[in-house]
């Protein structure tokens, strides 16, 4: 044979054993991993599956037994959305111990993040724990007007973070719930209808009998107040130069602002068409 076909030859019989021996290797790598890997990953898998028809179904039984409690609409979507991401957390976790992820240290990794987006966001946790308690609670609901954090008006909007009422001069003002949880309350719509309480004054010389027959006439004549329960008068104060009374009509929540000032205007025009004075300020001097 000649001496150059022999030389070749040779080489692709070296070349032929040093690929043979390291295809073998590879091949015994991947059966290992397979092996190793393959039964974890079916079963993540299955695992992943089941519990998604798991969780679904459980979302959908807990939805039915918060909105059987008539709770409300916002707290019932943010407890299941809680449920829910809670549930896809655990089941995450699950398949991470099953493919061999170390759980210990993925949790405390998680743990300190939570810690970390805790302390950012301290502020809007307690306004979330304040809404949540109100949902339960529910000291208002929408449509009721209140007296809170120094404001005054109807509520428009019941959120997990904020409030929103709409005050008598039309403005739109947003509550935090954290300090609106923690703060006193007064809700004028409980009983089903509201007392207007107007405070006025007359002169001490005047005929407070008169005076009063005069303005419960006058209250009366308000398309808008309620004649059960019936309207009042009373005298609330004397002082050095007036007598101070308070009017105090009964009407719905829609009406309460028109019956305020409605009612003052009427008591007011019924005094000057009576000779009914209003207090005069008086200051004495002395010469000396």
């Amino acid at each position: 044979m000649h001496p150059t076909i022999l030389l070749q030859s040779t080489t692709v019989q070296h070349v032929t054993q040093d690929i043979l021996p390291s295809s073998a290797k590879w091949l015994d790598k991947l059966i290992d991993i397979t092996m190793t890997y393959g039964p974890k990953l079916v079963g993540a898998i299955l695992v992943y599956y089941i519990g998604q028809w798991l969780i679904k179904h459980v979302v959908s039984l807990l939805g039915k037994a918060i909105y059987g409690n008539k709770l409300d609409v916002s707290l019932a979507k943010f407890l299941l959305s809680l449920a829910r991401v809670v549930l896809q957390l655990v089941l995450f976790l699950s398949i991470a111990g099953i493919i061999g992820i170390p759980i210990m240290g993925f949790s405390a990794i998680l743990a300190g993040s939570a810690v970390g987006i805790g302390a950012a966001l301290n502020g809007s946790l307690g306004n979330l724990a304040g809404g949540v308690m109100m949902m339960i609670f529910k000291p208002f609901k929408v449509g009721d007007i209140i007296d809170a954090q120094g404001k005054i008006g109807v509520v428009q909007e019941l959120g997990i973070f904020n409030t929103i009422i709409l005050t008598p001069d039309n403005k739109t003002v947003i509550l935090p719930n954290g300090a609106l949880s923690t703060g006193v309350i007064t809700n004028f719509n409980t009983a089903g209808f509201l007392r207007v309480d107007i405070d006025m004054a007359i002169s001490n010389d005047q005929d407070f009998d008169k005076a009063r027959a005069v303005a419960l006439d006058a209250v009366k004549k308000h398309p808008k107040v309620l004649s059960t329960p019936a309207p009042d008068i009373a005298m609330n104060s004397v002082s050095d130069f007036m007598t101070k009374i308070v009017v105090r009509p009964y009407t719905t929540q829609a009406d309460y602002w028109d019956v305020y000032f409605g009612v003052t205007e009427l008591v007011k025009k019924a005094f000057d068409a009576n000779g009914i004075a209003g207090p005069t300020p008086t200051r004495i001097v002395f010469n000396k």
